[in-house]
């Protein structure tokens, strides 16, 4: 994910959008969600012609196209609009960069590795690779990495944010997550090097760098690429064939939704190739529906684990910490490992993430029990990776309380 993409606070916002169009609507038709409560209310029969209106491009979207997928038990959805850049059809089939939705995957492969015991989500950072962090920082444990507590500053604090064209310029840098984590925290440009937000465990915050830590993490315990981790743990038992690991190659899959950017003139310029960083994710819709769907069903992690995906962090009363930094949560945490929980107001909770890269917001959500799941991909013309996606919010008000236009 590229520097500007970390820096957003992004991260719930769409979802956050969603909370608030479904409070308006009053709708209570929503699902619960499994675990979150003791039943389940079925969704309204999917109405393909709501959900495509929901998703095609509106002048005020700042977005050149979208592709999406939604699903309940027995029913499925896919949807694309046409790019208005070339006027043509998006194929529904097509590939984007996933941004941050990556760190799922990151965090599902550390939580397998502590069930292997060969990681131990209560030691230290410090203890597993000494001299990483700089003696300013109290001990970070592994599980407030994954769960954003770490207190950590995020990638490039402090660094001054970049033009349009300046971003679009660069978009094909690449960095390790050495080069990332030395450049933060020990910057050699003449900035000062930025401090802990708060003490670890304290409070919880929207944070990049744990998850560049984390990376850097399996590929010391594993002794293999990030890449191939996620490769030989997720990718090729649940075949997912149309999601991959590019490391440094910008080139894009066929078919592929096209990432614009908006340069300072206001010219769309096709950022479709980037670079980024090792945790780079390409996928499809179908592929991280089957990822968050396999994932949600307890299939990829043993109970102890999978619990960790829900566990949103509490204090010494058994409350759960607050929320800094941004406006992801309501004031009051609402990651668990890896994943972030939306409350919505029937009581019912989507959890899933939200992911950034140049020209791409994305997200994919889902009850625990998969009354429904969605993903998204927007082209998004905009340098702004904090404001929320409108198509989000038009799309699941169609889930919820489907109003067909009428022609």
């Amino acid at each position: 994910m590229k520097p500007l993409a970390r820096r957003a606070a992004a991260l719930g916002l769409a979802c956050s959008a969603l909370v608030g169009l479904t409070a308006a609507s009053g709708a209570q038709a929503f699902a619960a969600g499994g675990a979150d409560s003791p039943t389940a209310t079925a969704f309204p029969p999917l109405d393909p012609a709501a959900l495509q209106a929901a998703i095609e491009t509106r002048p005020a979207d700042g977005a050149s196209g979208a592709v999406a997928l939604v699903a309940e038990p027995g029913r499925v959805w896919k949807g694309s609009t046409i790019d208005s850049q070339t006027g043509r059809k998006i194929p529904e089939n097509a590939h984007f960069h996933a941004g941050s939705i990556s760190k799922v995957f990151e965090t599902t492969v550390v939580l397998q590795l502590a069930a292997e015991g060969r990681i131990d989500l209560d030691r230290t950072v410090q203890d597993y690779l000494p001299g990483l962090l700089p003696d300013t920082f109290d001990p970070i444990t592994v599980r407030q990495l994954v769960n954003y507590t770490s207190g950590l500053p995020n990638v490039d604090e402090g660094k001054p944010p970049a033009s349009a064209d300046e971003t679009i310029a660069d978009r094909y840098d690449y960095r390790t997550f050495d080069q990332i984590i030395q450049q933060t925290l020990r910057p050699d440009d003449g900035r000062p090097a930025p401090g802990p937000h708060f003490a670890p465990g304290t409070e919880q915050e929207y944070n990049s760098l744990g998850f560049r830590i984390a990376g850097k993490l399996i590929e010391q315990i594993t002794g293999h690429s990030f890449k191939d981790e996620v490769t030989a743990r997720i990718l090729n038992p649940l075949h997912l064939d149309q999601t991959s690991v590019p490391e440094d190659d910008p080139t894009m899959p066929r078919p592929y939704l096209h990432g614009y950017m908006s340069d300072d003139s206001g010219r769309a310029v096709d950022t479709s190739e980037q670079g980024g960083d090792p945790s780079n994710l390409i996928s499809t819709t179908a592929d991280l529906d089957r990822f968050l769907t396999t994932l949600l069903q307890g299939r990829l992690l043993p109970a102890a684990q999978q619990a960790e995906l829900f566990t949103l962090p509490e204090d010494s009363e058994g409350k759960p910490v607050p929320f800094v930094g941004g406006t992801s949560c309501n004031k009051v945490a609402c990651f668990g490992a890896g994943l972030m929980s939306t409350p919505l107001p029937n009581g019912a909770v989507l959890w899933g993430k939200t992911g950034h890269d140049d020209g791409y917001a994305n997200g994919m959500f889902a009850t625990r029990d998969l009354s429904v799941h969605a993903v998204y991909s927007v082209s998004n013309l905009g340098l702004d990776f904090g404001a929320p996606t409108p198509l989000s919010g038009r799309l699941l008000t169609a889930v919820l309380a489907p109003a067909t236009p009428h022609s």
